[in-house]
């Protein structure tokens, strides 16, 4: 972006400026501020429909894949259902927050007991989950390309990294056309493999639920194979990100509409683990099922086995057609990892230098990170590195969580999700240190420690801690590190969207732009109104605004609601 000042010679000039790829909200997307409604044009079911596009990946194969070779049946069972069902939970409120208040993820978390400068941390979070599960995807379409076209590895890497990004550039309209119409074919895909298995080779559902691993371990239940399983499937824990990427353009609830809000925000949000988990034990079982052809090490590799599966019916076809399911899944997800990622990284680097060139430059920063990582062969290492990633996305998740269910209920926070600079300490130790806290803990028994068996449940470890520690912290604190001031504009911010409201918007003294209330604050520095952007990036003011309200003694919370 580009600061220019106001001159004799330019009176009218606006202060700041923006580049053209941050001022075109066609390809910006919002990525730093609340999503307004006069941008939210899609309705409930474009935007599901679009969140749920980028559960096509087929790294849930080879996840579920290697819990059952690792861990037997029985426990990869126990421990996809139990992540399931954790990542359903903590899942249904952040959805419900993100859409009904118009942020993403970030935003979430700087209103949720982070802070202003502390959710930076889970920027990074964020971040990593993006490119580590786009070299992950990666890897996989690289091994389609290496199978149907003969493409050496590293060049195949390249590729998959290219494809995707005229596609993200574009944002969610570009994406949201992408999902749509590569939808019917990706269904068809992933329901035909197992059609033919179940025709063919019905014995083989029966004889899965028997295996015992490729180690020996038995096809018991042990605890230590649940645990260890569980770890790795909670990886997938911050998927809700990218989801809410998508849910903050959700239309505004009404009377009329309230139905399928509600159920597509269910669907979008908190429900893709539903179809996530059925996708684990799903890759699990072509892998079984095509062991002795193709071996352990390419069991593990989703292509593979998804060939063995189409051979019966489709002959030599079987590689180009499992080929062409594999490429189309993986641009569906990756597409989704890269724009994910380019709004996180847009956050964490606005925050740090107040500066914003736009979203998009930060999709290359996000792709050639994932395309480093791919050239690493990441793919080798699956199993530990994504063990050690949940506890930290964990953590987070908890503390966030936590902050939604118990602190705002009880009213240990304010009611209302405040995201603004202005109006924020720059680190919450509520959220922040519960997060900090619980994943320190959860690490040093994911390295052995604390006994075997705080290794295996090193991501319980960090749940628990993180839930527990937000609201008792948020109780020791008075919750008075949530608000660095009273926003004056909180009640009328509420009143605009409720349904049938008339959207007030307001013009921004610094860059003379229009802004629906909720994304606008009360400036004493620069004497007038601003958007939250241009509040992010002044550098000048020193946080001035918040300093001033501090000396003056915490804010008192019990703030209202603007819409949950």
């Amino acid at each position: 972006m580009t600061d220019t000042a106001a001159t004799a010679t330019e009176p009218d000039a606006p202060r700041r400026s923006y580049a053209k790829s941050a001022a075109d909200e066609s390809l910006e997307d919002y990525s730093l501020r609340y999503a307004p409604h006069s941008f939210r044009r899609w309705s409930p079911l474009a935007v599901a429909t679009t969140a749920l596009g980028g559960i096509a990946y087929l790294a849930d194969y080879a996840i579920g894949a290697g819990i059952v070779m690792s861990y037997g049946f029985t426990n990869a069972l126990a421990a996809i259902l139990a992540a399931a069902a954790v990542i359903f939970l903590t899942g249904i409120p952040i959805a419900r927050a993100c859409a009904a208040n118009g942020v993403d993820m970030d935003l979430l978390t700087r209103g949720s007991g982070f802070g202003y400068f502390g959710s930076t941390l889970t920027s990074l979070v964020y971040a990593s989950f993006t490119f580590i599960f786009f070299a992950l995807e990666g890897s996989i379409m690289a091994q389609a390309f290496h199978q149907v076209l003969h493409i050496p590895m590293p060049i195949g890497y390249l590729l998959t990294t290219l494809i995707v990004i005229p596609i993200v550039f574009k944002g969610m309209a570009w994406i949201a056309r992408m999902q749509a119409w590569t939808q019917p074919l990706w269904i068809v895909g992933l329901i035909l493999p197992f059609v033919i298995l179940a025709v063919h080779s019905p014995h083989t559902f029966s004889a899965f639920t028997h295996f015992g691993g490729v180690h020996g371990v038995g096809s018991g239940f042990t605890v230590m194979g649940f645990g260890l399983g569980t770890g790795i499937a909670l990886s997938l824990i911050a998927q809700i990100g990218e989801q809410a990427d998508y849910l903050r353009f959700m239309p505004q609830k009404t009377a009329a509409n309230s139905r399928r809000w509600n159920f597509a925000v269910l669907a979008a949000g908190p429900g893709w683990v539903v179809i996530g988990a059925a996708k684990q034990l799903g890759g699990a079982l072509l892998a079984f099922s095509a062991l002795g052809v193709v071996g352990n090490t390419k069991a593990l590799e989703p292509i593979a086995p998804y060939v063995e599966a189409l051979r019966p019916w489709f002959g030599a076809a079987a590689l180009p057609l499992a080929g062409l399911f594999v490429i189309v899944s993986q641009v569906k997800i990756n597409s989704t990892n890269a724009y994910s990622g380019s709004l996180s990284w847009s956050n964490f680097f606005s925050r740090l230098t107040h500066r914003h060139p736009g979203r998009v430059w930060y999709i290359f920063l996000n792709c050639g990170i994932s395309l480093l990582l791919m050239e690493l062969n990441m793919f080798s290492a699956l199993n530990t590195l994504l063990g050690f990633y949940s506890n930290v996305a964990i953590a987070w998740i908890g503390a966030v969580t936590a902050d939604l269910v118990i602190n705002k209920p009880l009213g240990l926070s304010p009611k209302y999700i405040e995201f603004k600079r202005a109006y924020l300490y720059a680190v919450n130790p509520v959220g922040f240190g519960a997060m900090c806290i619980a994943a320190a803990v959860s690490i040093v028994a994911f390295y052995g420690q604390l006994g075997s068996y705080a290794k295996a449940f090193s991501p319980f470890i960090a749940l628990v801690l993180a839930m527990a520690c937000s609201p008792l912290i948020a109780w020791a604190t008075g919750g008075r590190y949530y608000l660095a001031r009273a926003n004056p504009d909180a009640l009328a911010a509420e009143r605009s969207v409720e349904p049938g409201a008339v959207v007030e918007t307001r013009t921004c003294v610094v860059c003379e732009g229009a802004y629906e209330l909720p994304d606008t604050a009360d400036c004493p520095h620069h004497e007038g109104t601003i958007c939250s952007l241009c509040c992010s990036l002044d550098a000048d003011c020193h946080d001035s605004c918040t300093r001033a309200a501090r000396a003056e003694g915490p804010v008192l919370l019990g703030m209202p609601t603007v819409q949950s």
